[in-house]
């Protein structure tokens, strides 16, 4: 059974600020231990509850440099460096019985959620066909397009309720409950680590009763972005257009992976100069 493990950093026990975030940021490398640790453990309850697993674990957070490779479970392997086809979901194919969301966050404008965004600071909502979704629901759809439920996600409270409201029947695991959005009561990370473990090792025993999360094309894809330069630029790729007012552009996907690829580069070019 193959199984993708996510990992992303906001949504670690204990994180709750852009210095354990960000390479050269004084708190950077705890931020780094604290996120294999995570990792770690949920390794441990894939192979609890299926001991013939084969697991990828996709390196999402940042760079895509963050998880310590020396320090990552053995029986792991690590999806490392970008930029790549599937961003954070990279490894993802028709072989993929199921994948796992860690240290996710909640969507922008979610709150109070910690260290809650879309993607980067330039999206201020992306639309699926009129339904606002952030990280959790554009992964969680594109693992549904190969038929891969999300079996689990862990972060905080709001991140888990935004995956509950896509698929209920997820299993789900609060490390920390927000305050605000650089503020959160948090479980000591050895305990969540715990909590991870046997959530991972039941979320493969619940997998028959985990239905994937599936947008069928064609997708209506919406993204507001922020600053009227980044509109100008997303506007030069073909397909993609203007829709009235200043803010929003639109684009018709054939299916989900094409308007995931097209989210991501409207990113991208979000985060260039102009």
């Amino acid at each position: 059974m193959r199984i993708l493990i996510s990992v992303d950093m906001e949504g670690i026990s204990g994180i709750v600020h852009q210095a354990e975030l960000l390479p050269g940021q004084y708190d950077y490398e705890r931020g780094r231990a604290l996120m294999t640790a995570e990792v770690n453990a949920v390794i441990d309850g894939v192979f609890d509850a299926d001991p013939e697993a084969d697991v990828l674990v996709a390196d999402a957070h940042g760079p895509f440099r963050s998880i310590l490779p020396e320090e990552l479970d053995r029986r792991g392997r690590l999806v490392r460096g970008r930029p790549r086809p599937l961003g954070m979901m990279e490894g993802l194919d028709d072989r993929t019985a199921a994948v796992m969301f860690v240290g996710y966050h909640a969507r922008s404008g979610d709150g109070p959620a910690v260290l809650a965004h879309t993607m980067s600071g330039a999206v201020l909502d992306v639309r699926l066909n009129g339904r606002s979704v952030g990280e959790i629901g554009m992964n969680a759809a594109l693992a549904g397009q190969h038929g891969a439920p999300v079996a689990l996600i862990a972060g905080d409270g709001m991140a888990c309720a935004e995956l509950h409201d896509l698929s209920p029947s997820s299993v789900t695991v609060p490390v920390k409950e927000a305050i605000g959005q650089l503020a959160a009561l948090t479980l000591h990370p050895a305990v969540a680590r715990e909590r991870l473990r046997a959530a991972a090792a039941e979320a493969i025993r619940a997998l028959p009763r985990i239905a994937p999360f599936r947008i069928d094309g064609p997708i209506a894809l919406e993204m507001d972005l922020h600053g009227p330069a980044v509109v100008d630029l997303a506007t030069l790729v073909p397909g993609v257009e203007r829709a009235p007012g200043a803010r929003t552009v639109t684009f018709t996907a054939r299916d989900m992976a094409e308007a995931y690829r097209v989210m991501s580069l409207l990113v991208a070019l979000g985060q260039v100069p102009v």
